[in-house]
């Protein structure tokens, strides 16, 4: 069993308690599902974007973020993603989580209220002190990139 911590999760809005919180759905699971709070049905027509609400607010551990994810089934079967992928939800964020879904198909999308729409996944953050300098060591790659490795 990997190491846990707490994190507190707040319902906005009563009208959306019979959505589930954020979950794991198997004993391997990485990441959490999370769910819409929408009244009814929310529709991405092909090629836009929406701002999916979650009706939750999360109080993260300082030291840890929690990272917004696609679901693999909405990629693959309806070509639903995320935008900005992965997000990030600072420990310091207060707001309610909200999921930039896009429909990269061909056919309008429908969410349903309780849909589960992105993972969350758990990380532990580690802040850099950057340092000034006039040199940087040399290495093999050096300055190649975008693809200078070649295809095959």
């Amino acid at each position: 069993m990997s190491e846990s911590i707490e994190i507190k999760v707040k319902r906005l809005s009563e009208e959306f308690s019979d959505v589930q919180l954020p979950a794991y759905t198997t004993e391997g699971s990485a990441g959490m599902d999370i769910r819409a709070a929408v009244k009814s049905e929310l529709i991405i027509e092909p090629g836009k974007v929406a701002l999916v609400p979650t009706n939750i607010s999360v109080e993260i551990p300082q030291g840890y973020e929690i990272q917004v994810r696609p679901r693999s089934g909405l990629a693959a079967n309806n070509s639903i993603g995320i935008l900005n992928s992965p997000g990030t939800i600072d420990s310091d964020y207060r707001g309610e989580i909200k999921i930039i879904m896009m429909n990269f198909g061909d056919e309008p999308f429908i969410i349903h209220r309780g849909d589960r729409i992105a993972q969350l996944v758990v990380s532990k953050v580690y802040q850099a002190k950057i340092i000034e300098t006039e040199n940087l060591n040399s290495s093999k790659r050096g300055e190649g990139g975008f693809g200078h490795t070649g295809k095959k």
